[in-house]
């Protein structure tokens, strides 16, 4: 007696081959959903390694930069992402029933939180329902923007399966691949920086390590999304920790006449046990301050409470408070008020020499301090024009030994290099320095 072939197990092993030999060939389409830090990057690492990337986004003036061959993200090579232009090896759309044209579909959406601080899901759910609408057979779907352990499966699975009528594992394969950008290092980029992947199939697995193969070194394998998608949150929630309890012992080490620098210093001569944070006027970037939030979210469904990162992320919301009150202190030693007083921030960008204010905890800090009546002006090479969270616009200054001169107090919130700490000290009135920038506390210098 013959047996009987299921036609969707079949199916499923033809969609397999097929895939596996197109990306053997290079003959597959990729298709990158979001146009920021990390779907551009993403997006030129597979185009310049011989595939055809279709890159999507809502904001049609991004999608026009791309196709003229301009570029806005510091950590790609302008030359390299005109030449892909140009070669049509990379193109960018607003059209989303592109989507069906692609074999490998990457989802690199932004993923902020509400004004509760509770994850805002709704790029991801707009992604998912064009992706679902415009899909064929024989597609894998990575997730990598931030988001809490679950969503893969709870969250994105059912909208895709939902929208396009097909079946994870028979028809197409979803997998969840962390971000791991970081905005202007030089050392690591996309390409080697190892990715950590989990699909919800084994043959989901087997086909994005190979597609992703194409574009990074190296590609962990882990066994199933919410263990990437932990991963991202433990990586992330670690430092926020970190810098939170340096942050505190800052603030006390002030107090006490220490100078935390310098234990710092001395500690990290400890070969094992010990690894150096150093503090700062608070958290920022596209994950660190986000993180813990997105994992607190997810544990209450648990009835689970996370003590000890709730507690992280509270010092850190307080920080731009506390770094107010210390220029307030610093004003009042100089018998000005606040209100009323010049206030030169010098640095906006959330780290050293990049052009990202993303949760920068200068903008946190300018606010408090607009809001005390604080005439705030700034100053960064990276960064021509701001809009805090209130609404307040603002344009980078130029900086010389005038402005200097004419400001009651300067803040130095970002440590970017071509700042010259010599030349602020010796011009400037009243410093207050958040960077460790000018390495000696004086009557008009004042340190974290």
């Amino acid at each position: 007696m013959w047996k009987k072939t299921n036609s969707k197990v079949v199916e499923n092993m033809d969609h397999k081959k097929n895939m596996l030999e197109i990306v053997k060939s290079r003959h597959l389409r990729v298709g990158v959903v979001g146009l920021g830090y990390v779907g551009l990057p993403l997006a030129v690492e597979f185009a310049q390694n011989d595939v055809c990337v279709l890159a999507f986004d809502t904001a049609k003036e991004r999608v026009a930069k791309i196709n003229s061959g301009e570029n806005y993200i510091s950590d790609v090579n302008t030359e390299r992402l005109t030449e892909l232009v140009q070669t049509k090896k990379l193109s960018a759309t607003s059209d989303f029933k592109e989507l069906g044209s692609c074999n490998a579909i990457f989802i690199c959406v932004p993923t902020p939180l509400d004004k509760f601080r509770k994850p805002d899901m709704s790029f991801i759910e707009e992604a998912c329902i064009a992706i679902g609408k415009n899909i064929k057979k024989g597609t894998f779907i990575s997730l990598e923007s931030t988001t809490y352990p679950t969503t893969t499966e709870d969250f994105v699975l059912p909208i895709i399966e939902k929208e396009s009528g097909l079946k994870e594992g028979i028809d197409f394969w979803l997998a969840y691949s962390p971000e791991r950008v970081d905005p202007g290092n030089k050392a690591f980029s996309t390409k080697n920086t190892p990715k950590v992947l989990g699909a919800l199939s084994s043959d989901g697995l087997i086909i994005g390590k190979s597609i992703y193969q194409l574009a990074v070194d190296e590609v962990h394998t882990v066994s199933s999304p919410r263990i990437a998608e932990m991963v991202k949150i433990l990586e992330n929630t670690y430092r926020l920790v970190n810098i939170s309890l340096i942050n505190e012992l800052a603030l006390l080490a002030g107090k006490m006449d220490i100078n935390i620098w310098e234990v710092i210093e001395a500690a990290a001569t400890k070969p094992f046990g010990f690894q150096a944070f150093y503090p700062g006027p608070g958290v920022g970037g596209h994950c660190i301050p986000l993180d813990p939030f997105y994992l607190e979210h997810i544990a209450k469904k648990f009835n689970f409470d996370l003590s000890m990162i709730h507690t992280a992320g509270h010092i850190d919301l307080l920080m731009a408070h506390r770094m107010t009150v210390k220029i307030t202190s610093a004003l009042n030693r100089h018998k000005k008020a606040i209100n009323g007083s010049k206030i030169l921030f010098l640095g906006v960008a959330y780290k050293s020499d990049i052009n990202d204010e993303r949760e920068s905890p200068a903008l946190k800090i300018m606010e408090e301090v607009l809001k005390k009546g604080g005439n705030v002006k700034y100053h960064d090479p990276f960064i021509s024009k701001i809009e805090t969270q209130q609404g307040h616009v603002l344009n980078s200054v130029d900086l010389d030994k005038e402005r200097l001169k004419l400001a009651d107090c300067v803040v130095i919130t970002t440590n970017h290099s071509v700042f010259d700490a010599d030349f602020i000290e010796e011009h400037a009135q009243l410093i207050v320095d958040l960077r460790n920038m000018i390495k000696e506390a004086s009557d008009k210098v004042y340190k974290l």
